[in-house]
């Protein structure tokens, strides 16, 4: 199932989801002219897990150094596909979650959201040497929000079923709950393969992202006046 749209009209311009999507894809093309110095770059910035476990990482030179990684690492993507499908999930569902909370609001929620799903990851697998890029962690913890915020908002799904391709519309709430259902059994299988990472997603960073997302929805939401406190009268 490939996400195309969703039908829940936002009543702002998306300014910081648009933003993000375009610091990402300039990042990513910034990666594309690195050419053999692109694997350094990654080690660099992304997150490894078991730097986070050094002795010197109690140094506080260490320290601010290697946290940086927790906010870099959401910015840096492992190829067109990875870039494409993230940059797709966050124009359909970000732009939503944005005009509920605020320009504000959304980018300190979408950062949050993605630091905490790389310190889930880290956790999960403390010893792993393998660099972790990407924002899906964040853009889940919007997929989270979205989820409680407009639970009946319908996506437009491209649908495959062996010969069969269609376009429907599918409640939010199910398109949402089978893809965090799906990510954690995902997460749970590759636990019990000795690795939290496997086929090159980090399963785990994509759950806690998602967790804290629908967590922090409620106070990172600006709440919705009724009418009587717009001004109108009230019922009675």
């Amino acid at each position: 199932m490939i996400p195309l749209r969703d039908t829940v009209p936002s009543k702002t311009f998306p300014v910081i989801t648009i933003s993000l999507i375009l610091i990402n894809t300039a990042v990513f093309f910034y990666e594309l002219s690195l050419g053999s110095e692109l694997p350094s770059f990654i080690s660099r910035y992304g997150i490894i897990p078991v730097r986070f476990f050094h002795p010197l990482f109690l140094h506080t030179d260490v320290l601010a150094g290697v946290a940086e990684h927790l906010l870099t690492f959401m910015f840096l993507h492992g190829g067109w596909l990875h870039v494409i499908g993230n940059m797709l999930y966050l124009w359909i569902f970000g732009d939503n979650v944005e005009d509920r909370m605020g320009h504000f609001r959304y980018l300190i929620f979408y950062l949050g959201c993605g630091v905490a799903s790389g310190c889930v990851q880290i956790l999960i697998n403390p010893s792993s040497h393998l660099p972790i890029v990407g924002a899906s962690g964040a853009i889940a913890g919007v997929m989270g929000a979205y989820l409680l915020l407009y639970p009946f908002g319908r996506v437009a799904t491209l649908f495959f079923f062996l010969f069969f391709v269609d376009i429907i519309e599918i409640p939010a709430f199910f398109f949402l709950g089978f893809w965090f259902v799906l990510q954690f059994f995902s997460g749970s299988f590759s636990l019990t393969s000795g690795s939290s990472v496997s086929g090159g997603v980090a399963w785990w960073a994509h759950i806690g992202g998602f967790l804290c997302g629908a967590l922090l929805v409620v106070p990172f939401t600006r709440r919705r006046r009724m009418g009587w406190q717009a001004g109108k009268h009230r019922p009675w």
